[in-house]
Formats: C-alpha cells, structure tokens, sequence
C-alpha cells in the first residue's frame, strides 16, 4: 500500500502512543510506502528528515504541489517535475502581478514554483482571480489566510495522482490523509482516503458524500490507523497483528522534564542558533552532569515555534556530543502567546504570588488556566515518548504541576519523582486557588516529590489532607540538619512516606546546594582579584552592608530600606561609617507588575540619602542592574554583613553564594537572613530576623554590624561546613537515590497490599 499524508495535524499530530504505533508499523513493514504531501517548501521539510523518530519518506510532494523529489535522494523525479515546470510563468513575472493588489502579503517561507499569501478573505475579490488566471495559473485558497499561485493544473492531488500512475500502482491500494481544505485535492483523485479527527469543518463538509473517505474519530495519526483497519489495509485483523507489542516507550533512561533548555537559543542574521548560556545557574550543570556517561537520556523543555516562519520545528537536538554524548535536547513547540501566558502571565500572576502568601495579589483567570492546562498535556506527552520502559522522569517546579496527571495514564511504568523548588505555602493559602484539587491530584500521581525545607513538605502533607484521605506510612526527625523550633520554618517531625488511594508516595526534604568549585575558580581569577582591589579603595574606611535581590514584591526590599533608615536614626554614631549596596536585578521587561514596586524603593533610596548623606559619602547605593558573577563575587569578598531578608523564599542561593565566598577566604562576614527564608532552616550560623517585624529588622542588623571577631569567625566556619558538604552534586545525587529508594518501597507497599 501507499500512504499519502499531510504533516501538521496528520502524521505529525495525533497523540504520542499512536504517533510512536503508525511510525514503527511503516519502519517494520516493507511493503508500506510512504509519500508526504505538504504545502511547505522542500527547504522546510529536510530537517524532518535528520530526525530518527519519523519515517523517512520514500516521495515527497511539496510546494502544494509544484515540487516533486525522491524522498531518500532528493532529486526531481522526472519527466513529472519537467512537466509541472513547462506550466510555471515564473516567480518574478507572478510576484509582479500580485504586487499590484491591495491586503495581499507575500510569505516569507520557501517557496518553488508557487507564490504564496497572507490574506483576508475579502482580498481574493474576482479581479484577483482574473489576473491569477490571465497568468496561465490556478488560484488555491484555505484556511481563511493561505492563498497561493500555483502552475495550471497542479495541486497535491493532481501530482499525487502522476506520481501513482508514474509508479503503476492501482489506486485502491492507495490512502490519502489530510486535515484541512488545503488538502481537498488529494481527495478528488478516486483514492481511499481519511479526514483525521479534528479535521477543519471545509474539508469534512466537502467530503461528506464520498463513500471512500473515511471520517475518522482520532486525531492525527490515530486517524491514520483507524483508516488502515477501516479499509482492510494490513488484513483481517489490522494493525495489532502487525505490532501487537507497540508501545509508545522511548529510549531514555532518565528524562529531565525543566522549564529551560540546556542552552540557549537566539536569532542571528535570521538564523536559529545555539549556544552555551552566557550565565548557567549551578543547576543546569549539575542535572547536565547525570548523563555524562552511559546513561542515555532526554531533556525535555519548551521552544517558541512561529508557523509563518515557515521553519521546521526540530523536535530533537543534541546538547553535547563530546560531553553528553547520550542526551538529547526534546522541545516542547509553543507558540509566544503561549509562552507569554503560561510562563510570564498565568504563572507570575497566579501561582507565584499565592505560593508565596500575597494571595491577595493573585489573578485568576479560567481562559489562562486552559493554557496551563494545554502546556502540560504537551510536556507530558513529549516526555512519554522520550522514556524507556521503567525510566525515571524527574520533573522541575509549579510550571509542570499538572504533567503527572496527563503522563500517568500514557505511561504507568513510570517512576515520576517532582521537585519543587518554589515556597510551598500551608493549607489555607494554597486552598485559595481555584484549581487546588486539579492540581494536588496530579501532584499524587508521583511517586515521589522532593521540597527545600521539611516544613515546605509538611505544609504539601496538609494540603493532601483537604484533598484526600491521607495514611502516614513513616515520619522522621528533622534535627540535626534542619533547625527545629529556632526559625519560622522550623520543623521537628515530617512526613517521609504516605499513601493516598492506594498509592504509595515518597516526600522528602533536599535543599538545592551550590558549586563551592565554581566560586573558588572566580575567586582566583585575576579580573575578580583586581575587582576586589578596585572596591577595597572606593569602600576604604566604610562598613559595607550588602544586599542582592530580584526586583519582586517577596524579596522585602522596601522593609529592608526601612529598617535600614530606622537604623540610622537609632545611631547617629553610624552615619558617615556605614553604607548600604543594594544591587537589584530587574524583572523580565514583559513584568510591568513590578513597575510601581520600582518607584516606591527609588523614592526610599532617594529618601533615605536626602536625609543623611554627606559629603564623600552616600548610606545607600542602588543599583538596578544584573552583575556578572565574577562581579558579585568580589561585592561578596567585601561585605561585612550580607543582609538578605525576604518576606518568603523557597530557599535562597545568594545566602549561600556569600556563604561559601567568605569560607573560602576564611573571612569574617556575618549573615543576616529572614527566618522565612528556606536557607534559614538549614544555615547553623546565621543571623535570623523577621522580616515583618521593623524592629528586630534593625536590631539584628546593628548586631550584625557590631558582633565580635571570634564569634564572625565562628559563624562563618559553621555556614561554611554545611554549604561546602551539601552542595549541588550531593543534592542531585540524594535526591535521585531518594527516588529510587521511594520506588522500592512502593513495590514492596503494592506486594504488601
């Protein structure tokens, strides 16, 4: 038989277990033919080619079409494209034509032996038509956008029909699939055919009384395998006698499923490019670093992909061949609108602000949770067809709440283990949200889920129970890691297993660690060293208070700078000896949420040293500005008190990236951190101050500013130690062997049960 087939929303759509079923029935049976049959130029379709997952095409008609190669040689198949040529005026001599008429835009796509429009329906008055055929050409009109000038006569159909009569074979033994207007022609050629579901309405309607088109219930490829039993194509017994095993199983071992690729990816000169990220955080080299060996993987994340670009979505990239030689970069393709809303809108504008108790901040909208949702289902799918039977897939963060719910049914061999690297509030905050039970349903679809903090679990344990009925298998103690009852965040006791409607469930507390070994490699660069000596002369006489934030609303800015003039008008004796340096990076330029945030602290700074500078001397600098993180290392080196004071934090790596600067120059810096900070449940050393409270705000930065050599010392060597043992590569080694530990507890609960 041969299979005709459009690609988008064909034999690219559908979802991934019949996707991953019709591509391995056509790569095991020899005596399937493949032709693709697209609107897109031959340029566009190539880069499918590379990619091992789709079939490669024995023809391809393209171009609508105008163009006609061998799909293993891509070279013409004559006499046929001759014969299409002899019919074409030329690009110039129509591109001329149609220039004169008004609302009629050239794509911007490759383009052969047709000129291809944008255009509103309105536009494709009679006059046009007239032209279009005073050129000897056909006018070809879909979608209620697409308009394209093609040679006389051709159309996909009519070359699919030349093709088959080129190759001798009988009509019956053809199927043709398509889902839009656009693909109408390959219809009216006699040939069996299938509108796969979700088909555009013009084309079921135009095919409604022809007795050999199927209108089938799936989408995509489910579409195309109705079809194949629909018409006996693969015998009496169809496809599952053909592949009775298929599954939609994939090759890697581990899938990282993060909101980030593993590197970055930029427009130059009109091109797509990849590079390394110009500023990696210590997490995407450690995730990086689990598949530096044998272990073959895929890194799933999302891409903005513009149809009218005209370019291929590559679904599959490489990241490393020389260091990760068996990890794959899987993209997710989601349009800007898409990204815009599920990542810079929806998820700052709901999520954030709730998982960090400003609740009253959050907005929600329904339209905007269907995005999410959408998103999701795209993640999930992806990462189905990415995994090997039994493989871990370890998901990052609220952006992919709802992944568990959609990959559990595709893929119950799984193991699914989630980190949560955002705050996780208590049950009366996360209750606000008008998606709770969605979202906590998903989230028990994992077998086991990681947080910073035990208090940030246990507060994810309370949730479930307003859910769910809830049966703690095993707790245990959180001391001496964690602080207990001396911080906000304190916990004594938390939940280590728990089973919920029969499923067995691993939680655990593992704070995200930093690469002490980055940071000692800064240090010793020779730019950092003379920047260091650099501040050591403008700073020279001056006790430097340092504060490094995100421009965000949870990071307590404005309390800070409060606090720090309530500490001026306390002691006067400081005016003149201290300076604060607040280095705020800025919010993404589409957050216009932050907007008046930034007025309000610029008119405290501005206050603030109206009031008590001097001259030679300002009490605080601010500067609104990311600095490289050589630069921050050397503000870090001269920092007598590091202040960091959010009013909520899942965790916070600046702490430990001041932590481990002065540790490693056996410096004498103190630390003064929120106690609603997570490093405050784990940083033995630190000043804790309550970030709500003006007062103590002040009194433990003055203590700060005045605690005595040996006791800095000490506080420093204390941090230091838990910094230097748990840092990134211990978190991502426990946190996996956690995982695996939590599934051999599971079995055993399943067998027990």
């Amino acid at each position: 038989m041969i299979l005709a087939t459009d690609l988008d929303g064909t034999f690219l759509g559908g979802d991934p277990d019949n996707r991953q079923r019709l591509y391995q029935l056509i790569d095991a049976h020899p005596d399937i033919q493949l032709i693709f049959v697209t609107g897109r130029g031959l340029e566009v379709v190539v880069p499918l080619l590379s990619d091992p997952a789709i079939p490669r095409p024995d023809y391809i008609i393209c171009d609508v079409g105008a163009t006609l190669v061998d799909g293993h040689t891509l070279q013409a198949v004559y006499p046929l494209q001759s014969e299409i040529e002899a019919t074409w005026p030329g690009e110039q001599v129509v591109a001329a034509r149609m220039a004169e008429f008004p609302g009629i835009d050239r794509q911007t796509v490759p383009q052969q032996r047709r000129c291809s429009y944008f255009c509103d329906a309105g536009a494709v008055t009679e006059e046009v038509r007239e032209a279009v055929k005073a050129l000897g050409c056909d006018l070809l009109y879909s979608a209620d956008m697409y308009l394209d000038c093609l040679p006389a006569g051709v159309n996909k159909g009519s070359t699919l029909r030349r093709l088959i009569e080129h190759l001798a074979v009988s009509e019956d033994e053809v199927l043709v699939a398509g889902d839009t207007l656009n693909d109408l022609s390959m219809y009216e050629q006699g040939f069996k055919g299938v509108c796969v579901g979700e088909s555009e309405t013009a084309l079921l309607d135009a095919t409604a009384d022809r007795a050999k088109v199927l209108h089938a219930r799936l989408s995509g490829c489910g579409g195309i395998l109705e079809a194949f039993g629909h018409f006996g194509f693969l015998g009496p017994q169809g496809v599952s006698s053909e592949l009775p095993e298929l599954s939609i199983k994939g090759k890697a071992d581990l899938v990282m499923v993060y909101h980030r690729l593993p590197y970055e990816e930029a427009m130059e000169e009109g091109k797509l490019v990849r590079r390394p990220h110009t500023s990696p955080n210590g997490i995407l080299p450690t995730l990086m670093s689990f598949f530096s060996g044998e272990q073959r993987g895929s890194w799933v994340a999302w891409s903005i992909h513009d149809p009218r670009q005209g370019r291929v979505f590559e679904v599959h990239t490489k990241v490393d061949d020389e260091r990760y030689p068996n990890l794959v970069a899987a993209r997710v393709a989601l349009t800007k609108e898409e990204v815009d809303v599920f990542y810079k809108r929806f998820s700052k504008e709901a999520f954030w602000p709730t998982l960090h108790t400003f609740w009253e901040r959050a907005i929600f909208r329904e339209e905007d949770w269907a995005v999410f949702l959408k998103v999701n289902r795209l993640f999930a799918e992806r990462t189905a067809s990415e995994a090997a039977e039994g493989a871990v897939v370890w998901l990052h963060d609220y952006n992919l709440w709802m992944v568990p719910a959609f990959l559990r049914p595709l893929r119950p061999d799984l193991t699914i283990a989630f980190f949560h690297h955002t705050y996780f509030p208590s049950a009366d905050v996360f209750n606000v949200l008008p998606w709770r039970r969605q979202i906590i349903g998903s989230l028990l679809q994992c077998d086991y889920i990681g947080f910073h903090i035990p208090r940030q679990s246990e507060n994810f344990v309370d949730v479930v129970r307003g859910v769910a009925p809830v049966e703690v298998l095993e707790t245990q103690g959180c001391a001496p890691r964690f602080l207990t009852y001396g911080c906000a965040v304190g916990l004594d006791n938390m939940t280590r297993t728990m089973a919920v409607h029969g499923r067995h469930i691993g939680l655990g507390a593992h704070p995200v660690g930093l690469d002490v070994g980055r940071v000692a490699s800064v240090i010793d660069e020779p730019e950092c060293q003379a920047q260091m000596q650099e501040l050591r002369e403008q700073l020279k006489g001056l006790r430097v208070v340092l504060s490094v934030e995100r421009l965000d609303y949870t990071k307590g800015i404005l309390a800070k700078l409060l606090a720090f003039e309530a500490l001026l008008d306390a002691h006067p004796e400081l005016i003149g000896k201290v300076s604060l340096l607040t280095i705020c990076v800025p919010a993404a330029r589409e957050m216009t949420i932050y907007e008046t945030l930034l007025a309000q602290i610029e008119q405290a700074v501005g206050r603030i040293n109206g009031r008590f500078s001097r001259v030679g001397w300002s009490p605080v600098q601010f500067f609104y500005r990311a600095f490289p993180f050589r630069d921050l290392i050397a503000y870090y080196l001269m920092a007598d008190v590091m202040w960091i004071t959010p009013l909520r934090d899942g965790l916070n790596l600046v702490a430990k990236e001041y932590v481990a600067t002065q540790g490693l120059c056996e410096g004498r810096g103190v630390l003064v951190l929120s106690e609603f900070a997570g490093a405050a449940a784990e940083l033995h050393g630190a000043l804790l101050t309550n970030p709500h409270d003006p007062h103590d705000m002040r009194d433990t930065l003055y203590l700060g500013l005045t605690l005595g050599r040996a006791e800095r010392e000490a506080r420093v060597r204390e941090m230091f130690g838990v910094v230097q043992h748990n840092d990134i590569k211990r978190w991502g080694d426990e946190f996996l062997q956690a995982v695996k530990d939590s599934r051999r507890e599971g079995e055993a609960f399943l067998n027990k049960g």
